[in-house]
């Protein structure tokens, strides 16, 4: 799987507002299905659903202990999602002020923006 397919899938089972919630609760414990299920207005069945989305994308996993069905949230799962979203926050803001002096410094023959 690329990393563009698997930034897909990540970021595809987190458009839905229902598998947020459900990763935001599994950043509390481990739970058993039944207990994901229990704050949502929805059958089993639709919860079940979420999660094998959210086990597809790697964000969470699931086992079986004894007759229960576990859920873990993967907490390197959104690795590579972050460090992706990072890249367009590393740009620092134009302090326009030194880039004024800047220039002023290297083309002293030409009039500066706010010099009239």
């Amino acid at each position: 799987m690329t990393m563009n397919t698997r930034l897909d899938t990540v970021f595809a089972a987190l458009a839905d507002p229902t598998r947020r919630m459900i990763l935001s609760m599994l950043l509390e414990d481990d739970m058993a299905v039944t207990d994901v299920a229990a704050p949502f207005d929805m059958s089993l069945a639709a919860i079940s659903k979420h999660l094998t989305i959210l086990a597809q994308a790697g964000l969470i996993s699931q086992e079986k202990r004894g007759r229960v069905k576990w859920c873990k949230l993967e907490p390197d799962a959104l690795r590579e999602a972050s460090v992706w979203m990072q890249g367009f926050g590393q740009f620092e803001p134009v302090n326009l002020d030194a880039f004024e002096r800047f220039l002023a410094q290297e083309l002293p023959d030409q009039e500066t923006p706010g010099e009239a």
